[in-house]
């Protein structure tokens, strides 16, 4: 939802730090690791319980995530691997984070361990929702947008680590959005795929196939109707 709301408008404003990025040797991809370091060290921070930590770190993670894009338009050195690249790091990140509120939860409440597999559950669907786009995307469909993509993900998780006392209702809250928004990528690729773009090509060849052939019969009728003159004889010397 902010993904769609408030990405020219983010970049907008980045895109300054992204020309500065560019006079230095950092390349995208070097930001896209320290987003990685950082994330990883959010999640064992939270798995030891320092959620303020965590909180920190968290938001220091996702400031290399929202410059690796200006620094990669500044520089001019987009690239579907440099975007391959950040999408693969985004979901290792998010595995580091709810695995280490998944751990703290399992130890903050002994009596209740089953209740780690709510940051589980929520990453779980979470790839459900990357996956709807990425088969979408290779089927030339679309399935962005929703109501919890990962930026209202992280925003939430945020939330939950500043008042660690409403973590696991946030948690829950996060599992039923992001459900949602599962379902809601599911039918909305479901609809274009009802005439999808490889299916509409197929269907113009196939008219296109035939209209030649119609226009090949009707040439050759043509030709039978029409009667050739024959030659006259030559006369005698």
């Amino acid at each position: 939802m902010f993904d769609g709301r408030f990405r020219v408008p983010v970049e907008r404003a980045v895109k300054p730090l992204g020309n500065g990025l560019r006079r230095t040797r950092l390349t995208p991809d070097h930001l896209t690791l320290v987003g990685l370091v950082v994330g990883a060290g959010a999640g064992v921070a939270i798995g030891w319980g320092a959620l303020n930590l965590g909180l920190l770190l968290v938001i220091l993670a996702a400031l290399p995530d929202l410059l690796d894009g200006a620094l990669a338009k500044a520089s001019g050195s987009s690239s579907q691997r440099g975007a391959f690249f950040d999408s693969v790091i985004d979901r290792i990140t998010d595995a580091f984070l709810l695995g280490g509120v998944a751990w703290f939860i399992i130890k903050d409440n002994p009596e209740h361990p089953h209740l780690g597999i709510l940051p589980v559950a929520v990453l779980s669907v979470s790839s459900i929702i990357s996956y709807e786009r990425a088969k979408a995307e290779s089927l030339g469909l679309s399935a962005k947008g929703g109501l919890m993509e990962r930026a209202e993900r992280v925003i939430l998780l945020c939330l939950g680590l500043l008042f660690d006392n409403l973590l696991l209702p946030v948690l829950w809250l996060m599992l039923a959005l992001t459900m949602v928004t599962a379902v809601q990528r599911f039918f909305k690729v479901w609809k274009q795929a009802a005439v999808a773009p490889v299916t509409q090509a197929r269907i113009e060849m196939r008219r296109s196939r035939r209209q030649s052939r119609r226009v090949g019969r009707t040439g050759r009728r043509t030709q039978v109707r029409v009667k050739r003159p024959r030659p006259r004889p030559r006369p005698s010397a």
